[in-house]
């Protein structure tokens, strides 16, 4: 080999990402989330990547299945500001973002900020609130602003939104508008523990008296998730894989089982979920592999299917990975 050649080779190794320390984090949360919650590591894995792609996360499933546990968890894990919001029917806008207050001292009015002023937000049963309170995370979950009175305020960095709902209960719920729901980049089912899952629920009441979510311990900081989330435009991602997310996502608009297609900001969604997931996996590329993987969360809540196919039973996630199969998957 040319001296050239070990020039070229060892300049291509020093310019990889060095994500080693990264995935050791990593991998320590899943160890303490593990403690607690059994089952579910895809959702924990989609969490994990929703919060280094800087994106807002929708949680739905029956209840008891720990949607609200584990977004305590993750919450636990990270050691930024946590503010939790019960969504109900009287919730008002200013019990979300705040309000003004006048002060007799001063004999002027001072800003009281709600709890969207934290940096990770876990909203609980979203759809009980009128269409005028779920409008006020509009803002917030796009810009990470709030406009209240003519002034505008910043949210802080990093800045993650984790909504649960239950998509059987119809009473006292609200549907979430398009608008709202193309504002998350995942939207997650949560489905049923398997039954060796279940047993390990069973054991783990039985026997670890001790174990609560106090005892998680935090092992990223702010400053840590900033520092990876700066590293992701390093993450390379070849031509053809870009085509292929561009393929998939309009491929959903032409599809005979779906009524409505997804948007650009779903092919965005996509490709920025890709190169998290990369960074997690410790890869400095992204593959075909991680946006298969991704595809379903990414756009079933993206995408509506047909009144004729909803009744003959098939599913979103079902109409996407069929979507997904008749992409021509790049080499």
């Amino acid at each position: 080999m040319s001296s050239q050649e070990n020039q070229d080779q060892s300049q291509e190794f020093n310019s990889r990402v060095n994500l080693e320390a990264f995935s050791k984090q990593v991998d320590q949360i899943k160890t303490n989330i593990g403690r607690i919650l059994v089952g579910q590591q895809k959702t924990v894995d989609l969490l994990l990547v929703a919060l280094l792609a800087d994106g807002h996360v929708l949680l739905e499933g029956v209840p008891g299945i720990a949607k609200t546990l584990t977004a305590k968890l993750l919450a636990r894990s990270v050691s930024v500001p946590f503010g939790r919001l019960q969504f109900t029917p009287d919730l008002m806008p200013s019990d979300v973002l705040g309000t003004s207050v006048y002060n007799l001292k001063t004999s002027e009015f001072e800003f009281k900020p709600g709890p969207v002023f934290s940096q990770l937000i876990l909203v609980d049963e979203i759809n009980r609130a009128p269409a005028k309170t779920q409008a006020a995370l509009f803002e917030v979950m796009e810009e990470r602003q709030v406009s209240i009175d003519g002034q505008t305020h910043a949210m802080d960095s990093p800045y993650l939104v984790l909504a649960t709902q239950n998509p059987i209960e119809q009473e006292g719920t609200y549907r979430l508008p398009e608008a709202q729901l193309d504002r998350f980049i995942f939207k997650i089912n949560m489905g049923y523990p398997s039954l060796k899952e279940e047993i390990g629920i069973l054991e783990q009441a039985n026997t670890a008296q001790g174990i609560s979510v106090k005892s998680i311990e935090p092992v990223l900081t702010a400053k840590d998730i900033l520092e990876m989330q700066a590293l992701l435009p390093k993450i390379h991602t070849e031509r053809p894989v870009l085509e292929y997310i561009a393929k998939i996502v309009e491929a959903t608009r032409h599809d005979s089982a779906l009524y409505l297609g997804a948007s650009p900001r779903a092919s965005l969604a996509l490709f920025k979920g890709a190169r998290a997931l990369a960074a997690l996996q410790g890869r400095d590329f992204v593959t075909p592999e991680d946006v298969q993987f991704l595809a379903e969360p990414v756009l079933n809540h993206r995408v509506i299917l047909t009144p004729e196919r909803e009744m003959e039973g098939l599913s979103v996630g079902e109409a996407v990975q069929q979507i997904v199969k008749k992409i021509e998957v790049p080499r």
